[in-house]
C-alpha cells in the first residue's frame, strides 16, 4: 500500500512542536513503562487475538519494534502534520483486514471501536503514569490540556467522538472499568511474559557491527590521546540507530542535575554528613609557665 492509496482523515489534530504530547511522549522515561503499556494493550481480547494471529512479531521482533516506532513518530507529528495524517489513515486501512476467531471461539475485528480506542487510551495513561512514577506528576490544568490533545489525536486516528471520555476524570473511570471488566490474561499476554524471561538477542545489524564498533572506538581513543576530547567513531552506531528507529530522533527532554551545594538536605542527613567529615586536630595544651607567643 502506498500513500496514494490512503485518503487522510481531516478531523481532529496532529500534535505539533509546542504540544504537551511532544513533551511527555518524547520523555525517555516512557521506555520504563512501555512494557506495561504493551501488556495492557494485548490484555484486551480483540487486541490480543489480533496480535497473536496476525502480527508475526516472533519471527522479527526487532523489525516489529522498529516499524512500531516509525509509525508512532509519524502519527504523533514528529515528521509533520501531513505525514501524521497519512499515517493515521494508513493504520485504519491496515487494520481493516485484521479479523478472525480467537482461541475461545469469539469473532473479532481490529477496528472494533472499543479495542481501537483502548490502544489509544494506553498512550494517554502511559504519559501520565510515567510522570507520576518517575517525575513530579502532571498538574491538573496541564493534564486537562494534554487530554484535549489526546482527544484531538483520537479523532485524527478515526475514533468517533461519541466513544471518547469527556475529560480526565471520566477517562480514569473508563480506564479502571476496562481493567476491571474487559481485560484478560490471554495467550498473547502469557507469551509476552514468557519472552521477558529470556533476553532478546541483539539485532543483526548490531551483532554484525559490534566487534568493528569496539575497534573503531578504541582506535579513536588512541588518536585522541592524551586529552581524548574527540567523539568516538559513530558510523556503525548511527547505522544501527537508523535501522531501528529511523534517521530522525524524537526530541527528548533533558534532566537537569541540581548542583550539590543547592540540593536540599534534611537535618538528619546534614548531621550524619557532619559526623563523617574529618575534624581538625586539637592543638596540644601549652606548657605551664610558657607564653603562647
Amino acid at each position: 500500500m502506498t500513500d496514494l492509496d490512503v485518503r487522510p482523515i481531516t478531523a481532529g489534530a496532529i500534535p505539533g512542536p509546542d504540544s504537551l504530547t511532544w513533551r511527555y511522549a518524547g520523555d525517555w522515561r516512557g521506555a520504563l513503562t512501555g512494557r506495561a503499556t504493551l501488556l495492557l494493550q494485548v490484555a484486551h481480547p480483540v487486541v490480543g487475538a489480533g496480535v497473536g494471529q496476525h502480527s508475526g512479531f516472533l519471527e522479527d521482533r526487532w523489525g516489529r519494534l522498529a516499524r512500531t516506532l516509525e509509525s508512532t513518530f509519524d502519527f504523533l507529528g514528529y515528521r509533520g502534520e501531513r505525514r501524521g495524517r497519512r499515517e493515521a489513515a494508513r493504520l485504519r486501512e491496515v487494520h481493516k483486514d485484521i479479523k478472525g476467531v480467537d482461541d475461545r471461539g469469539r469473532r473479532y475485528h481490529a477496528l472494533n471501536p472499543e479495542a481501537y480506542l483502548w490502544v489509544h487510551a494506553t498512550l494517554f495513561h502511559g504519559m501520565v503514569q510515567t510522570q507520576r512514577l518517575f517525575g513530579r506528576g502532571v498538574p491538573a490544568a496541564r493534564e486537562e490540556a494534554l487530554f484535549g490533545e489526546w482527544r484531538d489525536l483520537a479523532l485524527a486516528l478515526g475514533i468517533t467522538e461519541r466513544h471518547l471520555p469527556a475529560g480526565p476524570a471520566a477517562f480514569r473511570e473508563y480506564f479502571d472499568a476496562m481493567v476491571e471488566d474487559r481485560l484478560e490474561c490471554n495467550d498473547t499476554v502469557r507469551l509476552l511474559i514468557d519472552l521477558d524471561r529470556t533476553p532478546l538477542p541483539p539485532p543483526a545489524a548490531l551483532a554484525a557491527s559490534g566487534p568493528g564498533l569496539v575497534r573503531a572506538r578504541a582506535a579513536d581513543g588512541r588518536r585522541a590521546a592524551p586529552g581524548r576530547h574527540r567523539r568516538p567513531a559513530a558510523g556503525p552506531a548511527r547505522a544501527v540507530r537508523a535501522a531501528l528507529v529511523g534517521r530522525r530522533r524524537a526530541p527528548v527532554p533533558r534532566l537537569r542535575r541540581r548542583p550539590a551545594d543547592r540540593r536540599p538536605r534534611d537535618g538528619r542527613a546534614a548531621a550524619l554528613l557532619a559526623d563523617r567529615l574529618p575534624r581538625p586536630a586539637a592543638r596540644p595544651p601549652a606548657p605551664v609557665g610558657s607564653s603562647a607567643g
